[in-house]
């Protein structure tokens, strides 16, 4: 515990107050894994304002959250939030529709049953050094089981179910029986229908950034029937694919086992892991369209350029980012380039091209996990030969990462006389295509090139 919030609590308890540490740091705890969010209950303090007093003398209250009874206090670089106890009433469909009142004499238990899981519902006091575990919590983290708390409050909050979803694949738990019934009636009765996108997608995030197998997940939301607003998921269930290249079965068993090999994916850069894991879920999207058995033979050619569409629009329904679905058109675009160029024994050109579309090392993992995720005798392997000769040849080439950067520039014509025209662009591409395909490798050699070629001429009659 942060030696910050045992100051705050000896104040707190000067006042006459408790102050407790609560929900999802409790549990990691517990857990033996380290957090960094630290949610803190103060009970026995008269109002939100004499709390907000306190916490100013130890660094910077934002006050966004006072309507609800919740405080955040900055200190250094860290953010540390403070709520009085409360109860909640569902006011409406939305999931901002909620009625809060404050009450800071609240018993433990009245006060914990608002919360989604046993596991999110102990608490911890400060300066007892004492665990409050109404609803037996750390029974059912001993036992690996997920319940939730109480029907009528934990159905008033929808996104428990994407909630559930995420936790029981990130810690490896079961779903109680009851909890499992209840989120279904939950999906079957529309009740998800009102959730914003953004708060789906914060649940969905974190099943595929932090759990060990994200496939769990997706398989509990294809069991509880979620799936019914993900359509371009549940088009690829039951879709055969060829026995030879896939004997793992249908195209969501071979993707659910290449998110799960994605997710072995060790990277300290969070936005390029959200981009693969999205690109091995979405990449043979386009197979539910153009796949096809003739004489017993199953292919599904084209199904990379054809699965673009579905991909945008499933990233869509979880994001208004943009950005985010263009990052992953390229992957899945070219996503079987490694095992064909690989084959091919494609010359430095055409690897030199391919860097001008993709990213070559992170199309390297999206292929190493589409290859991994299936039965083969190479997947028993776990090598991936066609995607490691090409990181080698990128590497020769230094197209590792990025495109080869060109060796001339509009300001490079203007310095041999040449004025500003639209012709410019042509010229320029035509002095890159040539540099890709390996004509000249420094500027000079560009230079002499272009002195000797037409196109000089050609933009000099201008």
């Amino acid at each position: 515990m942060p030696p910050l919030l045992a100051n705050i609590s000896k104040t707190i308890t000067k006042e006459g107050a408790k102050a407790l540490l609560v929900g999802g740091c409790v549990r990691d705890h517990l857990r033996k894994e380290q957090t960094k969010d630290y949610d803190i209950e103060v009970y026995g303090l008269e109002s939100i304002e004499k709390l907000q007093t306190i916490l100013a003398r130890f660094g910077n209250v934002n006050l966004v959250g006072k309507s609800f009874g919740v405080l955040k206090l900055h200190y250094k670089d860290e953010d540390y939030d403070f709520s009085l106890p409360r109860l909640e009433k569902k006011s409406g469909k939305r999931h901002v529709d909620f009625k809060v009142t404050t009450k800071s004499n609240l018993e433990y238990k009245e006060a914990f049953k608002r919360r989604d899981f046993t596991i999110n519902a102990i608490g911890y006091e400060i300066e007892t050094k004492k665990f409050i575990d109404p609803f037996g919590g750390i029974a059912d983290l001993d036992s690996k089981i997920l319940r939730h708390i109480n029907d009528e409050t934990f159905i008033e909050d929808p996104l428990r179910v994407y909630r559930g979803v995420q936790f029981a694949a990130r810690f490896e738990l079961d779903i109680d029986t009851s909890t499992l019934r209840l989120c279904r009636d939950m999906v079957q009765n529309g009740m998800l229908e009102y959730l914003p996108k953004e708060r789906i997608y914060g649940e969905l995030k974190k099943l595929l950034l932090l759990s060990p197998r994200p496939s769990v997940g997706f398989e509990l939301m294809r069991t509880l029937g979620i799936l019914t607003y993900f359509p371009e998921l549940e088009a690829i269930i039951d879709i055969p694919q060829s026995p030879i290249y896939h004997p793992e079965g249908d195209v969501w068993r071979h993707t659910m086992m290449t998110i799960d090999e994605m997710a072995k994916l060790k990277t300290s850069d969070e936005k390029q892991k959200e981009r693969l894991m999205l690109a091995a879920l979405c990449h043979d999207f386009g197979k539910a369209t153009h796949t096809q058995s003739k004489n017993g033979k199953i292919t599904a050619i084209g199904h990379e350029k054809s699965g673009i569409a579905p991909m945008r629009s499933f990233i869509g329904r979880l994001t208004y980012e943009k950005r985010l679905a263009d990052s992953i058109e390229p992957l899945i675009l070219y996503h079987l380039a490694p095992l064909q160029f690989y084959k091919s024994g494609a010359k430095a050109a055409a690897i030199r091209r391919l860097s001008t579309k993709v990213d070559i090392e992170e199309l390297v993992l999206l292929a190493t996990a589409d290859t991994l995720g299936r039965t083969t005798n190479e997947a028993k392997t776990g090598v991936y030969q066609a995607g490691e000769w090409l990181l080698q040849e990128a590497k020769k080439l230094g197209v590792y990462n990025e495109a080869p950067k060109p060796l001339l520039k509009g300001r490079d014509l203007i310095e041999l006389g040449l004025k500003p025209s639209a012709k410019f662009k042509k010229i320029l591409e035509e002095l890159y295509n040539r540099q890709i395909n390996g004509e000249f490798t420094t500027k000079q050699e560009a230079l002499v090139w272009l002195q000797s070629s037409s196109l000089l001429a050609e933009i000099s009659s201008l």
